[in-house]
């Protein structure tokens, strides 16, 4: 009976369903490189850009390259990265610390999948949450820095 439960129980987060557009979504709570809570709050917040895999979150460096400090926040845009797959003692003791010293910007962090594979998408590029009133009104993906660095600059 046991190995029936841990068998069904494995297999959940394969049924779960990404977001659809028109889906609310939830609030929640993450903490960024700097060990701050970091909310998606509906109301504040209209887009979720989402780096599921190193290559996406190379994507995001290099698009946010040089972009002082505010600029995501100015935007109403949250940045989550799921760093879930990555070794425990590689996030502590360097990407963590690189993040801290590198990036101009907040990074929530998803250190156990919680949210980012919800939200779906090509774990290779970054995915664009375009939410209004709480909603999913939009998805986009960016496979690479410029098309998305243009995006951030729309007003």
């Amino acid at each position: 009976m046991k190995l029936w439960t841990l068998l069904l129980l494995s297999l959940l987060p394969f049924a779960a369903q990404a977001i659809e557009v028109g889906d609310p979504l939830p609030p929640w709570t993450l903490f960024d490189q700097f060990d701050e809570p970091y909310a998606m709050e509906p109301p504040n917040t209209q887009t979720i850009l989402v780096a599921s895999s190193m290559s996406a979150g190379k994507i995001m460096e290099k698009a946010l390259k040089d972009k002082p400090k505010g600029f995501l926040e100015a935007r109403k845009t949250v940045f989550i990265a799921n760093i879930e797959p990555m070794p425990a003692y590689v996030t502590k003791f360097f990407a963590v610390p690189k993040m801290r010293k590198v990036y101009s910007y907040r990074v929530a962090l998803d250190r156990e999948a919680q949210i980012a594979p919800g939200y779906g998408g090509d774990p290779a590029a970054v995915q664009w949450l375009q939410l209004k009133d709480g909603k999913l009104v939009e998805r986009r993906e960016f496979n690479g820095p410029d098309a998305l660095r243009e995006a951030l600059e729309q007003p």
